[in-house]
């Protein structure tokens, strides 16, 4: 059917997919490998180069060895988070991370191995890779599901709810013809990764898409969502990652690799100063620049010729810009030591705890949608392995939610068809014809600027106060206003006009997450200037419910059970207070 140029293409499905990274590939894989359930996964790109893996990675950080077992996994990741973590969550995938590792092997993975033929470790929870090519080996595999359909190159805008809230599917557009989606599915699981671009960049002008968090993952699948009334939590507990400078290069694989210490302009280790955890890594960087102590360096000068090679392979394995920036300057790490800085932060699940709340099965709290890899919060440290584990828990979940509605008869199969509400007028709004003076760009460049300066960005070293945040919420509402009246010649601009209103959306709930958590528990991830030391009332999650245009934030107990479900949950208090 087609609409005022608009041509609409209803699809149906067993379960939809939104998102074709690392979780929504490995659930479609997990689905198709033990049902005949029809699977739809949608993916903006494609699933043979998207998502958080697209370029590749050389290392797998979430592994169990030396005979450690999932509750040390547990107190690495409780410790990092300063506590606010859940229990049942790290647990339930940390138990899976090795038997997913065995089997990305048994897809064609090459894992690096000693002359026992075991993995070669770097510490007890790292195997070293050669992972250029893991995402098209995921993708390969999920082509074998003969169940599984990808629908790449469509954006998924809008969730699809019934009169009672249940989500039943999912609206989106092509970004490359003039084609809307309707898509029912029975479940919808959000895969869609976290939110970058959210506040200034490293890098200006046309190198500043050179983040450490994919530019093109901007908060989607949580920006649906929240509209939709999901339950979101931890978003305050934002990830700043310490790179090398510039090229915006990881950092532990100079660290583990060839254990170079962190030190200042002046030769001085500092990093045992202020602590070793991941925020206090990129604390101590900070305090020391703030300081004069500046710029601060990963100490490699002296290494061997030989560990000066692996660090040129590693590199081109996954981000080949820094052993191209030693390659151009003529002096490799055995000679000069390695620049490091911070990026500006991210929200992001599979780092820190932020996402959307879920159970112990990854059920959201709307009924029908569930949740997994960096769009899932509570559970931080997945890094690849977890988000696998995640996509699979979650597919075991959604088989088992189906199969009970189905011998129970509570299965409505027209109840979705009931809501008549979509998307679609807006889409043919933005693509008129009309014009308007301000550009994507420049609304998105406008948020960024707001973000950085009164939210906790570079520009501040990180430090945000109330005052600040109150002004950057007011002028992100005013962006939210500006951004109905862009327009779009093609799919692809709307394509642009969407993620700036997704990350539009993540800046508010962001910021109300930032005022509701009155204390600095996390250096640098949430450096709150008005309460600048923890606070044991703080002992809880923050999280959030959008309603009527409005967060409600509310406070709840931290989880140690490992089976957690939404109807055994308690709200400490309506809001958080003084």
């Amino acid at each position: 059917m087609t609409e005022n140029g608009l041509t609409i293409k209803r699809l149906t499905a067993d379960v939809l997919i939104i998102g074709g990274g690392t979780a929504g590939c490995y659930a479609a894989i997990t689905i198709g490998r033990r049902s005949g359930r029809s699977v739809l996964i949608a993916e903006k790109a494609d699933i043979r180069r998207s998502g958080c893996l697209a370029a590749g990675v050389n290392a797998l950080n979430a592994y169990l060895s030396d005979g450690h077992t999932p509750e040390d996994y547990l107190e690495y990741a409780r410790k990092d988070a300063e506590s606010i973590i859940r229990d049942d969550l790290v647990l339930s995938l940390a138990e899976r991370v090795n038997t997913v590792t065995e089997d990305l092997e048994r897809l064609g993975l090459v894992i690096l191995k000693d002359q026992e033929g075991n993995y070669v470790t770097r510490g007890w929870r790292n195997v070293k890779i050669n992972g250029e090519n893991i995402k098209p080996l995921l993708a390969q595999e999920v082509s074998r599901q003969e169940h599984v359909t990808v629908l790449n190159h469509i954006n998924i805008t809008d969730l699809k709810q019934s009169g009672d809230g249940r989500v039943c599917g999912a609206y989106g557009f092509s970004v490359r013809e003039k084609i809307a989606y309707e898509i029912r599915a029975s479940a919808v699981l959000i895969a869609s990764g976290g939110a970058s671009g959210l506040y200034r960049p490293n890098n200006p002008g046309f190198s500043r898409h050179k983040m450490w968090y994919p530019p093109f993952n901007t908060g989607g699948g949580y920006a649906m969502g929240i509209r939709a009334g999901a339950e979101m939590t931890t978003l305050e507990n934002r990830f700043v990652a310490l790179r090398c400078k510039d090229t915006i290069a990881p950092t532990g694989t100079i660290a583990q690799g060839v254990h170079a210490p962190q030190i200042n302009a002046s030769g001085e280790v500092y990093e045992k100063k202020y602590g070793l955890t991941t925020p206090q890594r990129i604390y101590g960087t900070v305090e020391e620049c703030r300081k004069g102590r500046g710029p601060c360096y990963l100490a490699t000068a002296g290494i061997s010729r030989k560990a000066e090679d692996e660090l040129f392979k590693a590199y081109l394995n996954m981000a080949p810009m820094q052993t191209l920036k030693w390659l151009e300057s003529g002096k490799g790490p055995s000679e000069e030591n390695v620049e490091i800085d911070g990026t500006e932060p991210y929200v992001t699940g599979g780092h820190t705890a932020s996402g959307f709340w879920v159970d112990t099965g990854r059920r959201t709290t709307l009924k029908g949608l569930y949740a997994a890899g960096d769009a899932a919060g509570g559970a931080p440290q997945k890094y690849v392995t977890g988000a696998l584990a995640e996509g699979q828990i979650a597919a075991e979940t959604i088989l088992q939610d189906l199969q009970t509605e189905e011998t129970e008869g509570r299965k409505d199969t027209n109840s979705c068809a009931k809501n008549e509400t979509s998307p679609f007028r807006q889409y043919r709004e933005y693509l008129d014809g009309g014009s308007f003076p301000v550009s994507c760009t420049q609304a998105e460049e406008a948020m960024q600027k707001i973000m950085d300066e009164y939210a906790g960005g570079i520009r501040t070293d990180y430090r945000y106060h109330r005052a600040g945040l109150l002004l950057a919420d007011q002028r992100i509402r005013s962006l939210e206003n500006l951004c109905k009246r862009l327009r779009a010649s093609d799919t692809f601009e709307l394509l642009h006009i969407y993620e700036l209103r997704e990350r539009l959306t993540v800046c508010r709930a962001l910021i109300a997450h930032l005022l509701a958590r009155r204390e600095t528990r996390w250096h640098i991830f949430g450096e709150n200037t008005d309460y600048a030391n923890p606070d044991s009332r703080f002992d809880c999650y923050v999280n959030s419910v959008y309603r009527n245009g409005e967060f409600q934030m509310l406070c709840r107990p931290l989880v140690h059970d490992k089976g957690y479900s939404h109807t055994q949950e308690k709200i400490l208090q309506p809001e958080v207070k003084e």
